[in-house]
């Protein structure tokens, strides 16, 4: 891990956490950095890399960033950077192999951006099709960046690909009740051996009908927040299997918040009808290098002392290169609360 001091990071655009800063007092005279951003997802058919390079002054001549971010020649390389990803395998021990599979990565410009923060309306992404390999032969899986800028100058990453086949969700079915309660339910998974920062949320997905209206989907749903994977508790006699707790109120007082006043006034001529659909858990896994980054900006979050400290893992430049995938599994909901869900006829859940 590198804990640096540094100069201005453009684009760093983590969808979980992210935050940023737009006045920024420069610490180094101006050199070419570039910026890397890339978080390959093995189950996406299109994988992106955003490259761009740092924009800086001096100690003597402050610079604006949100003024500077808006001028595409002060972030964007010229032309096209050679990129390629190199694929390793786990051999024995703790060593791992080339498999000889080289992915070369071509540009895509994505139009009309919004005007915003970062310079508009065009972006230039660097993309790939191809597969990655996630272990499910059995085998482990790496994957090395390489990045050669216009002055031969290289830098490179490396990074665990998560979603193997271990990584699964337990639980099989929720159960929920009406009456006010202190019990609590668990939501079990076994954890991927590349992952330690784990998102994970459940959804009770059903549809709704007014009067003169057409059905509409609708949902209640809960995430439980970015949690590392020693945040959660352990399942007794298992060594990758985890869990987390859920109030055995929680779905009755997410829909009354949800449907609100918007209830049967007559049973017998109702205002509302509402069916059930599903009910999906999903968690979010991703790699050591994203763990290490959401932890260092929490603790820099925390501390007033600590200043322009950035976790990155990319060698000859700034930035992160690591993995994520998500799971999700249709869970069965106890007949005891759907029989709650029928009788609470103010609602107007029906069978289909």
């Amino acid at each position: 891990m590198k804990n640096i001091r540094f100069i201005l990071i453009i684009s760093l655009f983590i969808a979980i956490f992210d935050s940023c800063s737009t006045d920024v007092d420069i610490y180094a005279e101006y050199k070419d950095v570039p910026i890397v951003y890339a978080m390959l997802n093995p189950k996406s058919d299109t994988n992106y890399i955003k490259i761009t390079r740092a924009f800086c002054g001096t100690n003597d001549n402050f610079i604006n960033a949100n003024d500077v971010a808006l001028i595409a020649d002060s972030s964007n390389y010229p032309g096209k950077l050679d990129i390629r990803i190199v694929e390793l395998k786990k051999t024995h021990g703790d060593l791992y192999e080339t498999t000889g599979r080289v992915i070369v990565l071509d540009t895509i410009t994505l139009h009309d951006k919004e005007e915003g923060t970062f310079y508009s309306p065009d972006q230039t992404f660097y993309y790939t099709t191809e597969p990655f390999n996630t272990g499910m032969d059995g085998g482990k899986y790496k994957y090395r960046l390489i990045v050669v800028k216009p002055n031969g100058d290289s830098l490179t990453a490396q990074t665990n690909m998560v979603g193997n086949g271990e990584f699964a969700i337990m639980t099989s079915g929720v159960s929920f009740q009406m009456a006010e309660t202190e019990q609590v339910r668990k939501i079990m998974f076994r954890a991927d051996d590349f992952a330690s920062l784990y998102e994970v949320s459940m959804q009770f997905n059903y549809r709704e009908q007014k009067p003169g209206q057409g059905m509409k989907k609708k949902s209640v749903n809960r995430t439980f927040g970015t949690r590392t994977i020693k945040e959660f508790t352990k399942l007794e006699g298992s060594e990758n299997s985890y869990y987390l707790e859920y109030s055995a109120n929680w779905l009755f007082n997410a829909l009354s918040n949800a449907i609100g006043g918007d209830t049967i006034t007559n049973p017998n001529h109702p205002n509302v009808v509402r069916y059930i659909d599903d009910f999906v858990i999903s968690i979010s896994a991703a790699g050591d290098e994203l763990t290490y980054y959401y932890i260092a900006n929490l603790a820099q979050a925390s501390s007033p002392m600590t200043l322009f400290t950035n976790y990155t893992n990319i060698e000859g430049g700034y930035g992160l290169f690591s993995s994520r995938t998500q799971i999700e599994k249709v869970v069965s909901l106890s007949s005891n609360t759907i029989r709650e869900l029928f009788g609470m006829t103010s609602w107007g859940f029906k069978e289909q």
